[in-house]
């Protein structure tokens, strides 16, 4: 998948860390089958244009600067604010093109799927991000590729992890069913939120916490390519943008079947 910026239940935090890391080099053959990683991308909502029949807004973009060469790519912005904005923008601009197309929420594993389902079509999907968290991520990255000889700038949607204790294990939570997951947050101010609490609780490893930042693009590579068996640990947490529209649509369903 792609971030191409032309285009403009409950969990408990526990004490604990899991070792390991995912993110290496050497990455050997298909890890999780499709349906795993589609199962951890199915509780994230996204946003795209479509026309009444369903079919998505798509875009001719070069594929490097000032090449000839093109790709058709529709936009999934990550939140419903952007998604509405640009919609807002595009009637301005295209007023034929604009009132002709909707905002619709979908599944993030369907987004997967679609792409998988797509590539004969030439056709791509573009991830937009909030760009207040990519703001956040960039210190965070920096701060990380330090050692690097290219640190460059964040690209893409930005995922936030922590790890912890002397060996850094990532901070794990604990739903109601005992499983240790390994949370990975769309908002830093979510994952701040539980390492301010994991400090409450182990006050002698608040100085040995790192906040580390991934683009979603490189995680879905890894959950398809790497055999680390703690990325079925992995748990993607909602926005708070997302959980507030996830609850409207649980209210929404709740009021139709009692009617």
């Amino acid at each position: 998948m792609k971030s191409l910026v032309r285009w403009g239940t409950t969990l408990s935090l526990v004490g604990s860390t899991l070792l390991g890391s995912f993110f290496t080099a050497n990455l050997k053959a298909l890890a999780l089958p499709d349906q795993e990683v589609a199962a951890r991308l199915q509780p994230i909502p996204v946003f795209t244009l479509t026309d009444a029949q369903g079919a998505p807004l798509v875009t001719t973009v070069p594929l490097k600067e000032g090449d000839s060469e093109t790709a058709n790519v529709a936009g999934v912005f990550m939140s419903q604010q952007d998604a509405n904005a640009f919609l807002e923008r595009l009637k301005t601009q295209n007023p034929d093109l604009g009132n002709s197309v909707q905002v619709v929420p979908v599944s993030l594993a369907e987004v997967y799927e679609l792409e998988k389902n797509s590539q004969s079509q030439d056709l791509d999907f573009a991830f937009i991000p909030k760009q207040e968290q990519v703001q956040l991520a960039q210190p965070v990255w920096r701060q990380q590729n330090s050692n690097a000889q290219d640190n460059g700038e964040f690209q893409g949607v930005p995922l936030f992890v922590a790890k912890a204790g002397q060996n850094q294990g990532y901070l794990t939570i604990q739903p109601q069913d005992g499983v240790q997951l390994i949370p990975f947050f769309f908002e830093k101010q979510q994952l701040q939120r539980m390492v301010d609490r994991y400090k409450g609780q182990q006050p002698n490893q608040a100085d040995n916490i790192t906040i580390e930042v991934v683009p979603l693009e490189g995680l879905i590579s890894t959950l398809q390519k790497s055999d680390n068996q703690e990325l079925s640990n992995i748990i993607l947490v909602p926005s708070q943008e997302s959980r507030q529209f996830l609850e409207s649509l649980r209210r929404n369903s709740n009021s139709s079947e009692s009617k």
